[in-house]
């Protein structure tokens, strides 16, 4: 009898901790997909703000003229350059968001692939946050 209870226990606290594992990797996933929705609630909004950016590209490549009103020594060539360059880079990062949306799936269960999307999420990050700065430089002259 007491080699069955033994037996029983062993048993129990084996499968408990097999138990715990898995509680442990479902906390986990759980854990990153937070982060990496975290950090898309944080950038996402910065997307309405690159929308109105090259809408204002657009307008002053429509009427780069009005430049040289302001200062005749202005390189418009260069500043058509720096814009349209510009506007490339918030359309890339606006649709580098808009791909990860579509194809990140909170819903899963590996941890590894939780954690390669929060270091791309963190990556767009940054893109967003270098894109800013640029735009910010580049239009603060204008």
């Amino acid at each position: 009898m007491k080699k069955v209870f033994y037996f029983l226990s062993a048993g129990a606290i084996l499968l408990a901790s097999c138990q715990s594992n898995t509680t442990k990797e479902a906390v986990k996933h759980q854990q990153l997909a937070e982060e990496a929705i975290a950090v898309h609630d944080e950038i996402m909004p910065q997307i309405a703000h690159f929308d109105k950016t090259t809408v204002k590209i657009d307008s002053i490549l429509g009427n780069l003229g009005q430049v040289l009103t302001k200062d005749p020594k202005a390189d418009t060539a260069a500043i058509r350059v720096d814009l349209v360059t510009l506007k490339s880079n918030l359309e890339a990062a606006t649709d580098n968001m808009m791909t990860w949306m579509k194809e990140y799936n909170p819903d899963s269960t590996a941890v590894a692939y939780q954690e390669a999307e929060i270091e791309k999420i963190k990556a767009m990050k940054k893109q967003f946050e270098d894109v800013s700065l640029e735009s910010n430089k580049k239009l603060g002259k204008l």
